[in-house]
């Protein structure tokens, strides 16, 4: 009896990760062999070509309820309007800029959803509370930050970021890019930038057919000395 039990027990674990397996296959595997020669050419969109990775994009950030985002220099409010929808009725997203044209143009565009809150915010800081948000997110906007004072900035966002919380940078990558490099970050700068400010990466992406990466960091005090 005591076998056969312990057999179950074998059979249900064994199961249970292969079922999880398939849905870690099926929603975030995904196979770097170059199948097709052209299969980086960007597809996307003109001006934000990664959009149309939304979908994908979303499962990383695995938003639940009550989420609480803050959107740094969200523009017309698209991915802030993208992340309203999991955050759900008690949830936020703070929608920053730093002119009132694009806030006021973004209050009026997004007035019925009541989770997104544009405000208008400095340059050099988000002006939200200490340990205040679970992700703060950034699209195609590191590199409008000052230059010399990126870390600093990153240290601003260590702290407003709950200790479990995420940054997500969405950024061109000007080494593959042919039009507009100026408009993006080195991967090797964001991270070093990161890293300086106590942020490590759990993960980096190249998003086929936009020549724009994802990347996304925890704070370093999650990882304690090892055993």
């Amino acid at each position: 009896m005591r076998r056969i039990g312990s057999l179950s027990i074998v059979l249900a674990i064994t199961i249970a990760f292969s079922g999880l397996g398939s849905a870690v296959s099926a929603n975030r595997w995904h196979s770097t062999r170059v199948t097709d020669p052209n299969q980086h050419v960007r597809t996307g969109p003109r001006g934000y070509p990664y959009r149309a990775k939304s979908e994908y994009i979303l499962k990383e950030l695995d938003l639940k309820p009550g989420d609480v985002v803050v959107d740094i220099g969200a523009g017309d409010g698209w991915w802030a309007g993208q992340m309203a929808k999991f955050v759900g009725d008690n949830g936020a997203v703070h929608a920053s800029e730093v002119t009132e044209r694009q806030v006021n143009r973004m209050k009026n565009s997004l007035a019925n959803i009541s989770q997104i809150e544009p405000y208008l915010c400095e340059k050099d800081s988000t002006g939200l509370a200490e340990n205040s948000c679970d992700l703060a997110f950034l699209s195609q906007t590191y590199h409008h930050l000052d230059a010399n004072s990126r870390v600093d900035y990153l240290r601003h966002l260590r702290r407003v970021v709950k200790p479990t919380g995420r940054l997500c940078v969405i950024e061109k990558y000007p080494l593959i890019a042919t039009r507009y490099k100026s408009h993006g970050t080195m991967l090797s700068r964001l991270a070093q930038q990161a890293e300086a400010a106590g942020w490590i990466p759990v993960r980096y992406e190249l998003m086929t057919g936009t020549y724009h990466y994802m990347a996304i960091f925890v704070s370093r005090d999650l990882f304690p000395p090892e055993p």
